[in-house]
């Protein structure tokens, strides 16, 4: 019966897929007597900055680009990420630590993480750790709550509670150069070592390709104070080690008739140590962590007329993981886990705009996932989902309405025992953007969306503590806000201000429980989450030479546990959910020297469910100096920049007993040419 089911949903898959992609070329039978005498016309490139539209979006978008993460001397793209309003970040310390996002507290697995507008995705655990990831390769990285604002988008990120989207360039856009290369070298404190180049060339006048390489090492070993009662010790992180390297190529091709293809092929490859926990005078562990993942994409994207446009994604992903511990519990002293995972993922997405104003998406995904392992008596799974989102959007005079609908659908099959029922569900989401005044960028927004994802393969067959029964968790955001932006006035640019409460409700939360004598995967929770976000950014020409940006962010959240009344920890806030968090940067150009700076702000949070005093982590701020100078040399452009993270060198812990680095210095040099 699972396999008949199996083969009725993966026959609509295709057909889903299918119907997406010819509904936008049917129209080609409609050739008028103009089309039919087209001529191609030499290619002419114009360039202009493009206007941010973040103010005018239904739902809370906040950007960050390249040159601001430069200048406020960001170290990896979760540092980034955590600058960014109502984003929690978990950093298990250390470069080789693990480094995962939750937007407005809905768990790391309900946020979509998007690579150049493909999903990266890990079946295994549901969450992605996003320190993988070049941050020199990286032109803007945007924040989405809901969905994004692009209705081509593929039915995953309409299916997703949030998107966290990163987006390279191809550097010879706009450009009439015939090639570009960039190499550069950082390095600093606890033996960072990270060299990278970049080579982009044309082929031809249509075709562009660009290589990438980055590698990383660093030692690891930061000191940092144990306090154990009224006995104090100076100790130095062990198992902090990282080794890792990745190199990714990429093509862009202009067909004749404008349609667009981008093609990547990426490999990462690392081996690091996995810092313990530090408890009392515990400072030890063996435990490493061997990584290697590739995956190749392509992205194909084509204007028919000024009413249809068409794209197509295809993906397959392998990721091979290795996770070994050593310690005399184990049997032969050692404990040694290998997982391997794939995926093979289509998506086709169709916009219609059948009158003025109205625009009509059709999106149909479908994608196969598969993991083994070495554990006894694994079952060996395999899911099937589809995955189809209708969307609608009308634009009036200064009203925009948006209305989604996502099908899903999932189903599995194990080779060992009974496979879970599959699993159906309609999510539906609605908002809205409304300017009152045509004169002033000034707009108030409302947003409502439905969500829910499967559980992991980890959460329903890890070993002992997977349940196969589970349910999957559910989430309904609601969010209203307002935006505004101010016109240019005097040696002020623009001065923004976006507002947003929102509240979340998370239920059949899936948690890990104690269930006889080992833990167990189950549906039992229920949250409540209530918050704000404010974001203000300015930015000042005083002249040609001299230039002040600054950016002001807070966050306040209050996760309650709304499972048991009669439990203890009833009303409590969630675990790592700081209350209020924010940060502050600020930055000035000159003629001779770039200064930049940032402080990050987090507040105290409990570690446990339970909130006790003795669960309380301390807030905590971060202080970061950039000093930064570009010299032009002939063609070529160098660069120079020194980073001190962590000013006034203060101790603190992201995850209790997982103590960060304190101060750290970082050199880079740049050439571009």
């Amino acid at each position: 019966m699972k396999l008949n089911a199996f083969r009725r949903e993966w026959f609509r898959v295709v057909i889903g897929v299918y119907c997406t992609f010819t509904a936008g070329i049917i129209h080609a039978s409609e050739t008028d007597s103009v089309s039919s005498s087209m001529y191609h016309l030499k290619r002419v490139t114009v360039s202009a900055e493009r206007s941010s539209r973040i103010h005018s979006a239904s739902m809370p978008t906040q950007v960050m680009t390249s040159e601001t993460m430069r200048g406020w001397g960001v170290q990896n793209l979760a540092d980034a990420a955590r600058r960014l309003p109502g984003i929690t970040v978990k950093d298990y310390g250390g470069i080789g630590g693990l480094k995962t996002v939750s937007i407005r507290g809905l768990g790391a697995e309900h946020t979509a993480v998007v690579y150049d507008g493909v999903a990266v995705s890990n079946c295994q655990a549901g969450q992605i750790d996003i320190g993988r990831f070049n941050m020199d390769d990286v032109e803007t990285l945007s924040l989405s709550v809901g969905q994004q604002n692009d209705l081509m988008q593929s039915a995953r990120l309409y299916a997703s509670a949030g998107v966290l989207s990163l987006k390279t360039k191809n550097p010879l856009e706009a450009t009439p150069l015939p090639y570009v290369g960039k190499v550069q070298l950082r390095g600093g404190s606890f033996g960072l070592l990270n060299p990278s180049f970049s080579w982009a060339q044309r082929v031809g006048e249509r075709t562009t390709y660009q290589l990438s390489g980055n590698f990383v090492h660093s030692r690891g070993e930061y000191p940092f104070t144990l306090v154990n009662g009224e006995h104090v010790t100076q100790e130095r992180r062990q198992n902090s080690d990282v080794l890792s390297w990745n190199v990714e190529g990429n093509l862009y091709h202009c067909f004749t008739d404008g349609s667009r293809l981008a093609a990547k092929v990426h490999y990462y490859d690392s081996e690091r140590g996995l810092p313990g926990s530090v408890i009392l005078y515990n400072n030890l562990s063996d435990e490493r962590l061997w990584d290697k993942n590739a995956f190749a994409q392509v992205r194909y994207q084509k204007t028919f007329t000024e009413k249809w446009r068409l794209q197509v994604e295809g993906k397959y992903n392998y990721s091979w993981t290795k996770y070994e511990d050593t310690d005399v519990k184990y049997v032969g002293g050692k404990k040694t886990d290998i997982n391997e995972q794939q995926e093979y993922y289509l998506s086709a997405s169709a916009l219609w705009t059948p009158i003025e104003g109205v625009y009509v998406s059709w999106a149909n995904d479908g994608f196969f996932n598969l993991l083994e392992n070495n554990f006894p008596n694994n079952p060996q799974p395999q899911r099937w989902t589809w995955l189809s989102a209708l969307n609608l959007r009308w634009n009036w005079k200064r009203l925009t309405l948006n209305g989604t609908l996502v099908s899903t659908f999932a189903t599995e099959q194990v080779s060992d025992g009974v496979a879970p029922d599959n699993r159906k569900h309609l999510s539906p989401s609605f908002s809205f953007v409304y300017q009152p005044f045509h004169a002033h960028s000034f707009f108030l927004r409302l947003m409502y969306k439905d969500t829910f994802r499967n559980p992991s393969f980890n959460d329903m067959y890890y070993e002992q503590t997977g349940n196969r029964g589970l349910r999957p968790e559910k989430a309904h955001e609601y969010n209203v806000g307002v935006t505004w932006k101010s016109k240019s006035w005097n040696s002020l640019e623009y001065l923004s201000l976006t507002a947003d409460a929102y509240y979340n409700k998370v239920e059949d939360k899936i948690v890990a429980l104690p269930s006889l004598y080992v833990w167990r995967m189950m549906n039992y929770g229920r949250v409540d989450i209530k918050g704000a976000d404010i974001s203000v950014q300015g930015r000042f020409i005083f002249d040609e030479r001299f230039r002040l940006s600054l950016t002001a962010v807070y966050s306040f959240q209050e996760a309650l546990d709304l499972t048991d009344k009669k439990s203890k920890t009833y009303k409590h806030q969630v675990p790592y959910t700081p209350r209020n968090s924010g940060n502050v940067g600020a930055q000035l150009e000159t003629p001779w020297l770039n200064v930049g700076y940032s402080v990050v702000l987090v507040g105290e949070r409990y570690r446990m469910r339970q909130n006790t005093p003795a669960n309380l982590l301390e807030r905590y701020d971060e202080h970061t100096l950039t000093l930064s100078r570009a010299f032009q040399l002939k063609r070529c452009e160098l660069r120079l920049q020194v980073d001190v993270v962590n000013l006034t060198d203060k101790q603190y812990d992201v995850i209790k007993y997982y103590p960060m680095p304190g101060r750290s210095n970082r050199c880079t040099i740049q050439v571009k040419f």
